[in-house]
């Protein structure tokens, strides 16, 4: 018995840092939303009592590092499951890119496995498990767009964006979630982004008010580290992008584009100097 789950990339469309917390995580206010670029999942019953990850890229771990691994690890013992799965991952989502590929990757195998597996676990429990698993994985259950808040597992759905194109583009450089959130000074951030804002703008689908107020606080950090997203961000801007922000820690900068006409001329300037460059629609 075969099952199939789509696991779309998430984008930030405003990441606000509060404080740090006594647990170590920071408390954060984001909005999220999801784009279609997506990994594809198949999930295959074994009789034997063993986890088996497979892919076709050849970048990613097959192990309990695997998020998806770990998801499936997490279910088994959980309900108390002594079959065996088997996951291939179609990786299309850039690695360490802020796009939370790893965390969709094991939302994606908690909703297939409870299919394949007859469990009847409903969205919250899910969603709770996830939270055991990294912080975007609640988010990534149900997907569609949310304000979250805590240390990002406490959701409230909200309103879908107005639809357009997105562009994104991930320089050739990978940046640590761990080190950009280490060097993050709550105290110290001058602007901070409003989730009101964002959340008033998409409910009244003004496409023009949500790029005006795009906002990740991440971005100092990130932007110092790594020039090279800084002159990503300026190429979009020039190309003519309506709205441009890093999603999460970075190092993926993506474009919100209301006009088809500009997505081919943004897409193929961003190519002369960046391979993973991608050009795909919000999900409402």
């Amino acid at each position: 018995m075969k099952m199939y789950e789509k696991a779309p990339a998430k984008i930030n469309l405003m990441l606000d840092v509060l404080h740090k917390r006594a647990d170590g995580f920071h408390e954060v206010e984001m909005i999220m939303t999801m784009v279609d670029l997506a990994d594809r999942l198949e999930l295959s019953e074994l009789k034997r009592d063993s986890i088996i990850i497979s892919s076709q890229a050849g970048y990613i771990p097959l192990d309990e590092k695997n998020l998806a691994f770990q998801a499936a690890r997490l279910i088994k013992d959980r309900y108390n499951v002594r079959s065996g799965v088997h996951i291939h991952l179609d990786k299309r989502i850039p690695v360490a890119a802020g796009l939370a590929g790893g965390s969709s990757d094991a939302a994606a195998t908690l909703r297939g496995l409870n299919r394949l597996w007859r469990l009847g676990i409903p969205a919250q429990e899910l969603q709770e498990l996830g939270a055991e698993l990294g912080s975007d994985v609640p988010f990534c259950v149900t997907g569609g767009t949310a304000l979250a808040t805590g240390r990002g597992e406490r959701l409230t759905p909200i309103a879908s964006p107005p639809q357009c194109w997105v562009v994104l583009a991930k320089p050739p450089i990978n940046v640590s979630t761990a080190e950009v959130y280490g060097r993050v000074r709550a105290n110290n951030i001058a602007v901070h982004p409003s989730a009101l804002r964002m959340q008033q703008a998409i409910e009244a689908g003004d496409f023009a008010a949500v790029c005006a107020g795009l906002g990740n606080v991440l971005e100092d950090v990130t932007l110092k580290l790594h020039p090279e997203v800084q002159q990503l961000k300026e190429a979009m801007i020039k190309l003519g992008a309506d709205g441009v922000l890093m999603s999460g820690s970075g190092p993926t900068v993506f474009g919100l584009v209301s006009k088809q006409s500009k997505v081919a001329r943004i897409y193929n300037g961003l190519r002369g100097f960046c391979k993973e460059v991608y050009a795909v629609r919000s999900l409402s």
